[in-house]
């Protein structure tokens, strides 16, 4: 494929339905000065973005993170990252339900709560019957997404009132890092390139190419979103933003709409991302990070029936405790921001001295910092941490065992 393609299958890795959300949520922590972190985390994609298409380019087909880790530290390391993906993927896809489940009850009047169970039991039964969004389909929801996106953003823009933006920082420094912190949802995704580079017909530059397209879409969507979403609404804006955005710009007929988009985008991300997780599981319980019985299915063309119902198993009690969305999402992004903080650390390893090298460095040092962001959320990680040996050598004993 072409740089034109790749950047769509980029900017549909990075850009999700948390957008939908992640406004509200920024601006609740930081007031006006919510955009300084979107900036900030803007700044900290640069350098990830450029080091995962460098990786990509020296490595071609590297099999995502978790490979990249273990070639660089070890089968260890490699089931810690392969375990903090796993272990964000039941926040995740129930924060995305809730996500599409607000948007529901605010446009067309169905509890938030049944509407992200029904959204959730629907990609399951997807998944179990075999049916998975196709690469085009996906793609069509990322192009409906952007196109949401940036429909809003023009038209709701010229309402904006300076006025919004005082106070500008009404919660301070830590306001902002707050902020930082939920953020960090929607810019993963970047090492997407790392496992997609194989397929681009122009080897490394066609990947770069790619990779620079995508910084340049996702920085304009973003800065837009950040900064009009705030001019308009004020820094107390309702939890579903982008409808009330659109309804500021183009009426009240744009809400069923908008409800109606937000059901599409969050089931197809959700499915998507069961899907994935479904098979982590069965590539995990194969390497020994999970028990081996949840292996069976992992094959091509075949469902992983046990690892999806372990998923299943893992998202039904997020569902019913999840406190708030910002929680789950705060908590996700905690977990993802630590894949890509040690998928850029394993490429300080990899890269040869120069240039590509040196941009992996700051990327680490900048993942490093998003991952402070975090905060208390670091919990998650460090546990799912300790989760992954423990696996490895409750595998390891049984393998002896059976040996003898």
């Amino acid at each position: 494929m072409g740089a034109a393609q790749g950047a769509a299958l980029l900017v549909g890795a990075v850009l999700g339905p948390g957008m939908l959300v992640l406004p509200h949520l920024a601006a609740d922590a930081a007031g006006p000065a919510s955009v300084l972190a979107w900036a900030g985390m803007l700044a900290l994609s640069l350098p990830v973005a450029l080091t995962f298409a460098a990786l990509g380019a020296r490595y071609p087909g590297g099999g995502g993170v978790a490979a990249v880790v273990g070639l660089a530290f070890g089968r260890h390391a490699a089931a810690v990252a392969g375990w903090w993906f796993y272990g964000a993927v039941p926040l995740g896809t129930v924060a995305g339900a809730l996500i599409g489940g607000q948007y529901v009850e605010a446009c067309l009047g169905v509890d938030a709560t049944v509407a992200a169970c029904l959204i959730l039991a629907a990609a399951f039964a997807a998944n179990a019957a075999g049916l998975r969004t196709s690469g085009r389909l996906q793609l069509g929801f990322v192009v409906l997404l952007v196109a949401l996106l940036a429909t809003a953003v023009v038209t709701a823009a010229p309402h904006a009132d300076a006025a919004s933006f005082t106070p500008f920082a009404p919660h301070g420094a830590a306001g902002v890092a707050s902020a930082a912190g939920v953020l960090m949802f929607a810019f993963v995704g970047w090492e997407a390139a790392s496992h997609l580079s194989a397929e681009f017909a122009g080897g490394g530059r066609a990947l770069l190419r790619a990779t620079v397209i995508t910084l340049v879409v996702i920085g304009l969507l973003y800065a837009g979103v950040s900064v009009t979403s705030v001019a308009v609404l004020g820094p107390d804006m309702t939890g579903v933003p982008l409808t009330a955005m659109l309804e500021t710009g183009l009426g009240a007929a744009a809400r069923p709409v908008t409800g109606v988009v937000a059901v599409l985008l969050t089931f197809g991300a959700v499915n998507t991302y069961i899907a994935g997780a479904a098979r982590l599981g069965a590539a995990l319980a194969r390497d020994g990070a999970l028990p081996v019985l949840f292996a069976r299915g992992g094959g091509p063309g075949e469902t992983p029936y046990r690892s999806l119902g372990l998923v299943l198993v893992l998202s039904v009690p997020v569902l019913v405790l999840a406190e708030d969305l910002d929680l789950l999402m705060r908590a996700t992004s905690a977990c993802l921001a630590a894949v890509t903080a040690a998928g850029v650390a394993a490429a300080v390893r990899m890269l040869p001295a120069g240039r590509h090298r040196n941009t992996a460095v700051v990327g680490t040092a900048m993942s490093l910092a998003g991952l402070a962001f975090c905060g208390a959320y670091l919990l998650v990680p460090a546990v799912l941490a300790l989760v992954a040996p423990v696996m490895l050598r409750i595998s390891a004993r049984r393998s002896y065992k059976i040996g003898l």
